[in-house]
């Protein structure tokens, strides 16, 4: 009997750090153990005895690539936890400043981070020496994504013009009307996107997911909806704790999220769409539909595909906009100078899927407890499950290639680890 180990040290092209082992006995994939091993970043705990008005500006620190994500799920969630409704104009600017955000992750993830997995390059500096188009098509797309984050949230990082009620400025007519020619031409920028993504060759695989997303009555959810799932659940957000659970395991400082009694599932742009292919606008359903795609997709590595649907979607949502706005009377709703002690939660889509976040308040308004719940932490036990199959199918590679695959379907996902708690390296041990 023998045995062979290989370390990776990183897992490239990923947001954050962690390892992957996986033992193989007899032919047979015994293990698939997804190691967080950074030391937990204690947000949760940072946010007890704050006032609740702090809690946007301390969560979007979590991450820096989608912010905004964690502003909307705790202003919603405070929003609640107050009796406050926010709707009307200052509603729809919450819905553009998310736009902003899925037009610049969804970029960076597709065109830098994951397109040199299909065309054979070890990074995008690589792929630009063969593919400058390619690559500036990202860029420019990130851009106006990071645009429509400067002027709504006042800087492209970590936001700061994001409040409970609203925003602390709202933008003039004129001020948003400056970003539809750049927004028009990220659309058609957001076209060429879907068609480079659908041309690129994926393996033919599906997976048996269960999918898991936000779904409202009018619109492709961004922060409003019940939770759904192709397995039957329906039930409001502040339901989310009775259904899910999180699970400390031992290999992990981050807690996988399961469904109670069912096991793993699926958030982000493969459920939101398949649970919400109906509320997409008319241009990203043409060009889904143009790139070969059905109402649900069910292989992973065209989850790039979507991606870029998502970022069509949200430019043509941002143009709607635009070209509807009027300036609020006010730029936030004022919240109540007296509450009870109350209990908020929340959940909006974050470029990677659903993000929840839970307060309970005292009576003078400060936070005694927290819990937030990150799309990645979320997918974490999935993941483990695409790399179970994958290594059942591969077993044939020697361990240079099967190291390489594991990397490729791990990417799929758009992982922030840093935001769940971190990630990769790879440790196989055959025997």
């Amino acid at each position: 009997m023998t045995e062979r180990t290989i370390a990776v040290d990183y897992l490239a092209r990923v947001e954050g750090e962690g390892s992957l082992k996986v033992r193989i006995h007899g032919g047979e994939v015994e293990d698939v153990a997804l190691q967080i091993f950074e030391p937990p970043r204690f947000f949760e705990a940072f946010l007890r005895g704050r006032a609740y008005t702090e809690a946007p500006d301390i969560t979007a620190r979590i991450c820096g690539i989608c912010p905004v994500a964690y502003q909307m799920s705790s202003t919603h969630a405070m929003e609640r936890a107050l009796g406050m409704k926010v709707d009307g104009p200052l509603r729809e600017l919450r819905r553009l400043l998310y736009a902003g955000e899925w037009i610049e992750s969804h970029a960076l993830h597709i065109y830098l981070l994951h397109a040199p997995d299909f065309l054979g390059y070890p990074d995008a500096v690589h792929l630009a020496k063969d593919h400058p188009e390619a690559v500036r098509r990202g860029l420019a797309l990130k851009k106006t994504g990071n645009h429509l984050m400067q002027v709504l949230g006042g800087r492209e990082i970590h936001p700061i013009n994001v409040r409970v009620g609203g925003f602390y400025r709202t933008p003039s007519v004129d001020e948003l009307l400056a970003l539809r020619p750049e927004l028009e031409r990220a659309l058609a920028l957001a076209e060429e996107t879907v068609r480079f993504a659908a041309g690129l060759e994926f393996p033919d695989v599906e997976e048996d997911y269960e999918f898991v997303a936000l779904r409202h009555e009018h619109e492709y959810p961004m922060n409003e909806g019940e939770v759904v799932s192709n397995r039957g659940v329906h039930i409001p957000m502040s339901q989310y704790e009775d259904v899910f659970e999180e699970q400390q395991v031992p290999h992990s400082t981050a807690l996988h999220s399961v469904r109670k009694e069912a096991g793993s599932y699926l958030v982000g742009p493969l459920a939101r769409y398949a649970l919400n292919f109906d509320h997409l606008g008319p241009h990203a359903q043409h060009a889904a539909k143009e790139a070969g795609l059905g109402t649900v997709v069910r292989n992973p590595y065209r989850s790039i595909v979507v991606r870029a649907v998502e970022i069509l979607y949200a430019c043509e949502e941002a143009l709607r906009i635009l070209d509807h706005y009027s300036p609020p009377p006010a730029p936030y709703v004022e919240p109540p100078s007296s509450f009870p002690a109350s209990v908020g939660m929340a959940i909006s889509e974050a470029p990677r899927g659903m993000l929840y976040h839970r307060y309970r308040l005292s009576p003078e308004g400060l936070i005694e407890e927290a819990k937030i719940v990150a799309p990645t932490s979320q997918n974490q036990k999935r993941i483990e499950d695409d790399l179970r199959h994958l290594i059942a199918r591969s077993l044939s590679l020697d361990d240079a290639g099967l190291t390489g695959a594991c990397e490729r379907a791990v990417r799929n996902h758009d992982p922030c680890i840093s935001c769940s708690t971190h990630f990769l390296a790879l440790d196989i041990e055959r025997s």
